[in-house]
């Protein structure tokens, strides 16, 4: 299927691993030119190539979305790359730091909101207007499974990601009849190196050794069992960004589209 995205623009927030940088990845093959977005150089660059390589155009912005001045610097320099930005993809997320309610401070649940929710709309606020301008833009946000079904002990990161679906129906109203959309796309437990990472952690700490297949599976047989009895791939998520991205997906606006395997128990 032709998605129509060819010569779009896209900055992907967090892009430089994870799903940010499988979204990236796949915009890249659609012929997206491509914004990566992180904090590490290295590892930005590593997608950028990863882009390039399999035929398509990126550039690397770095930055701290958490700071107005980084933030607004970002937007314009993403603009600057290719002359302007179609689809803002705000992946960017921190989720360490919460503790539950017992541990956590007021502090800490500003902090999150902050990354999680303030730094997308630094950047809307910035790339948003010339969207408007031109009658067509595309802007997705990244929340979670944790967004309507809050995780224990992850309060404030529960909070801050129901608070981007939120922003974006919001956002859709403020931009009604205006050629933007703004959708939030939701995963559930996803299979990144992160996720592997944890099973590793799972695994030791139930004297499985280093064994994070059994450990995976002991996972979705129990606390993360959904009806597709699998984890989500961050290449998935990836084809349903591009989707909802694209000409294509016009009629999709102000949705919270699920993709979790049917983890979340409930009706939308």
């Amino acid at each position: 299927m032709d998605l129509q995205l060819h010569g779009k623009r896209a900055l992907v927030t967090g892009s430089s691993s994870g799903i940010g940088r499988a979204i990236a990845l796949g915009l890249g093959r659609e012929g997206v030119a491509v914004v990566v977005h992180g904090r590490d150089a290295e590892r930005a660059a590593e997608t950028a190539d990863a882009i390039v390589t399999a035929g398509g155009t990126a550039s690397v912005v770095l930055g701290d979305l958490t700071d107005d001045t980084a933030a607004e610097q970002i937007a314009n320099s993403a603009t600057a790359a290719f002359g302007g930005i179609d689809i803002l993809v705000n992946n960017a997320a921190l989720a360490g730091g919460d503790e539950g309610w017992i541990s956590a401070a007021p502090a800490d649940w500003l902090t999150l909101y902050d990354a999680n929710v303030a730094s997308a709309v630094r950047l809307i606020r910035v790339l948003a207007p010339p969207m408007r301008a031109a009658t067509w833009g595309r802007i997705i946000q990244i929340s979670s499974a944790a967004h309507p079904n809050p995780l224990p002990g992850k309060a404030a990161y529960s909070a801050a990601k129901a608070a981007l679906s939120n922003l974006t129906v919001s956002l859709s109203k403020e931009l009604a009849g205006t050629g933007v959309t703004v959708n939030t796309i939701s995963p559930g437990p996803t299979l990144t190196d992160g996720f592997r990472d944890f099973a590793v952690a799972f695994a030791k700490a139930h004297g499985l050794g280093d064994d994070a297949e059994t450990a995976t599976r002991i996972l979705i047989d129990g606390p993360l069992a959904n009806p597709s009895g699998r984890l989500t791939e961050p290449q998935e998520v990836a084809a349903l960004v591009a989707l909802v991205a694209s000409p294509l997906g016009a009629s999709i606006n102000g949705a919270n589209l699920r993709i979790d395997g049917g983890f979340t128990p409930t009706v939308n």
